[in-house]
């Protein structure tokens, strides 16, 4: 982060100084009173359940410089700097929107139903092959992480890939009064949130004000293949990728090589690629794609391009392969789960050699689409013909009753250990997926034991 004075911090924020503030000099900014360190703008937030104003006295005695406060302290420590803002969680905004303001280099923006992190670190390892690029931590995609995201921005900084969620209206929006993207990504409109937002013909309305804040010269990069995603029209320039015949970015030549990634030819007006995806599963093409039209978008070469996509790395546990001994192979997708992403994981589960073996959980959010769409995850293992299903959670015993005889259910991630652990034998390979909230990573860290 750049070096940023009290005036800075005043004018970004329209706050007002309320103490000290005659040298103060900020070099970051943090939420969290326990890690707000030496030079540090500490931003207390509020909740239901806890207001960061309590924390304010800790973190400047950890060394912040100041803060800003929508309640007014006591008392005021000395050589600390106090603004007054009249909400904390908009100040953060305000500053994130002002301070992007002072960069003027590439910003990309993501958003979509199923596969965004996965996108943002695809995106990010083409585009890191020319540029020193930031891209969004882990999965910091909301209306906290966005802004921090974007204070971390420095001089070094030559573009960023920043990914942005969302579960219900304007969430988008919000986000991208900070971003103001030159290239918008939507990787698919999927049924992730529908609970909230009635209908995927909705979750497409709101992942599209992605575009309210999109340059009036940047260029929409969409899925090609997602036929709510084709109805989208803009005054901008419009790249589809996929295998439809109408995409312009089309990959062909699909080599599918299972737990080892997938191969492809992707063919646009400018060039033709050979890409080595070293990721599972025939989704990762998208992906892929759309990584390909941003580097073009932004000047890369074809080798540029090619080594960016074979370097890609999965962030945390999002189809991540872990080869253990006795030729076993853990798949670990318990990140989060909607009906699409499961379904991918499946079929790559499916593809792989050897018993397999679906360790599946809640998906959460689907509204009135629940029942039916566990029961078609489950009926989706018989038609694979996965060899041995557990599943785990509430909804999940609607996997368990479709998949018939290779079905077995949980309450819970712990109760599962055991089966999972019995069945993971020799040569076989294993999917955990489930929303995030099921806590399959208890399971996957118990399997990994057994190195």
């Amino acid at each position: 982060m750049r070096r940023l004075t009290d005036s800075e911090l005043l004018t970004a924020t329209g706050g007002t100084l309320l103490a000290g503030g005659a040298s103060a000099a900020v070099t970051s900014v943090s939420t969290d009173s326990r890690k707000a360190g030496e030079g540090a703008l500490f931003i207390p937030l509020t909740g239901e359940r806890f207001d960061g104003h309590d924390y304010i006295d800790k973190a400047l005695a950890l060394g912040a410089a100041g803060c800003l406060c929508a309640r007014t302290p006591a008392a005021f420590l000395p050589d600390k700097f106090y603004i007054a803002v009249p909400d904390t969680r908009l100040a953060l905004k305000a500053l994130a929107s002002w301070y992007r303001g002072q960069f003027d280099i590439p910003f990309v923006q993501i958003t979509g139903s199923v596969g965004k992190t996965t996108t943002k670190e695809m995106i990010a390892s083409v585009v890191s092959q020319r540029y020193r690029t930031l891209k969004t931590a882990e999965n910091f995609n909301n209306d906290i992480g966005t802004p921090l995201t974007l204070l971390g921005l420095d001089d070094t900084c030559e573009a960023a890939v920043i990914e942005t969620g969302m579960d219900h209206f304007g969430e988008i929006r919000y986000l991208g009064e900070m971003v103001r993207p030159h290239i918008a990504v939507i990787t698919n409109i999927g049924d992730a949130h529908i609970e909230f937002l009635g209908s995927r013909e909705g979750i497409l309305k709101a992942k599209s004000e992605i575009f309210e804040n999109l340059d009036a010269d940047g260029v929409a990069i969409l899925n090609g293949d997602d036929a709510l995603l084709d109805t989208v029209a803009l005054p901008q320039r419009i790249v589809r990728c996929g295998e439809s015949t109408h995409a312009d970015v089309r990959v062909s030549a699909l080599r599918d090589r299972g737990i080892d990634g997938i191969a492809c030819t992707v063919i646009t007006e400018r060039a033709e690629y050979q890409l080595n995806i070293p990721a599972p599963g025939r989704h990762m093409i998208y992906a892929a794609s759309l990584a390909v039209a941003v580097g073009e978008e932004l000047g890369l070469s074809v080798p540029e391009i090619e080594r960016g996509v074979a370097l890609y790395e999965p962030a945390g546990s999002r189809m991540r392969v872990h080869r253990l001994s006795g030729d076993r192979r853990l798949l670990d997708d318990c990140y989060n789960a909607n009906p699409q992403s499961m379904s991918a994981a499946l079929r790559v589960l499916a593809a792989s050699e050897g018993k397999k073996i679906a360790v599946l959980g809640d998906m959460k959010e689907l509204g009135e689409l629940t029942e039916s769409a566990h029961r078609a995850m489950g009926e989706l293992c018989a038609l694979l013909g996965i060899d041995r299903v557990i599943a785990v959670g509430e909804y999940a015993r609607g996997i368990a009753d479709a998949a018939h005889e290779s079905a077995e259910w949980y309450p819970d991630a712990e109760s599962a250990v055991d089966a999972a652990r019995a069945a993971f034998t020799e040569g076989s390979v294993l999917l955990c997926k489930a929303s995030h909230s099921m806590h399959l990573e208890k399971i996957v860290e118990e399997l990994l034991k057994t190195t």
